[in-house]
């Protein structure tokens, strides 16, 4: 099964942000990065000129996991509807409270706390922050006798128009990637705020072998998924790449150069496990702006 990818969108500081972040977390490193084509000949649009020879993207590792850092510009941004999940467990760091408060203080600086770092209980040391850069984590010590769940895991929030499709969203995209399967669910005994009885409280999941979690919220937000973090999906070949662009492209409008939206409202890039490839080709950045689904045979 391909690997999925977080993908987040910054303005213009998408290196800064991943060289905080790999200070953070056990693990982690920037692999590279991919600057803009030079110049409108290279197939720069015309928006994009201004960022000719910049940092497109930065590939990062936090903890094992994979990331792309994305200098998209000013349309989009993070939101906690797709937030990033951090297990602290004294199984597997003794001081796992002490780490936890120390991200925590780098995350904080600059951000927006959403729930303070405290006891909930769902946990003995929990917080919930927007960083300086809009990404959104949350904190958690956990129980070392629980089940090993990664350090950190993409975190889904169900809101407004999508509250209660946690469990359906979970069970759909676990047909599209062979070897899915539910971890933890808990739902809730009864109606809660907007969240109906049977909703889900709280769940974790696979996507391959890709740890995710998801939640229906109680409360009506005003924010929800956007391209501000995507999953790039990266499949073997042109059915592959049907595949799951057949599964996951629900809103026309949303297509663009390997972009998609699915059902949930949740964005995804379809893009094949040889894109560098396709991409070193004469006039690939071009082209691959003009495509909606990505057609390997027109590069």
């Amino acid at each position: 099964m391909p690997n999925i990818t977080p993908c987040i969108w910054f303005d213009s500081d998408a290196v800064g942000a991943a060289e905080l972040y790999v200070s953070l977390f056990p693990d982690s490193r920037i692999v590279r990065t991919v600057d803009y084509p030079a110049s409108a000949n290279d197939g720069l649009a015309d928006f994009q000129l201004d960022r000719a020879g910049t940092v497109l993207t930065v590939d990062f590792e936090l903890a094992g996991l994979s990331f792309i850092g994305l200098n998209g510009g000013p349309q989009f941004r993070p939101t906690p509807a797709l937030s990033f999940m951090v297990n602290f467990d004294l199984s597997r760091d003794p001081d796992a409270r002490g780490s936890l408060d120390r991200v925590w203080a780098a995350l904080s600086d600059g951000g927006q706390v959403l729930m303070e770092v405290g006891e909930y209980p769902f946990s003995p040391h929990y917080g919930w922050v927007d960083d300086k850069y809009g990404v959104s984590w949350q904190l958690m010590l956990t129980d070392p006798e629980g089940d090993l769940r990664p350090h950190i895991m993409p975190s889904f929030l169900f809101s407004g128009a999508v509250t209660g499709r946690a469990q359906e969203a979970i069970a759909y995209w676990g047909s599209l990637f062979e070897g899915s399967h539910p971890g933890q669910i808990v739902t809730r005994p009864e109606a809660e705020g907007n969240a109906a009885a049977g909703s889900l409280l709280y769940g974790d999941f696979t996507l391959g072998d890709q740890w995710f979690v998801a939640m229906d919220s109680p409360v009506e937000h005003a924010f929800t998924f956007t391209e501000g973090v995507s999953l790039s999906v990266s499949p073997h070949g042109q059915d592959g790449i049907d595949h799951f662009w057949a599964g996951l492209s629900h809103v026309p409008e949303a297509e663009q150069c390997g972009w998609c939206k699915d059902q949930f409202g949740v964005s995804w890039q379809i893009v094949p496990v040889n894109m560098d490839e396709l991409m070193s080709k004469p006039g690939a950045f071009a082209t691959m702006m003009k495509q909606h689904k990505i057609v390997i045979g027109e590069y």
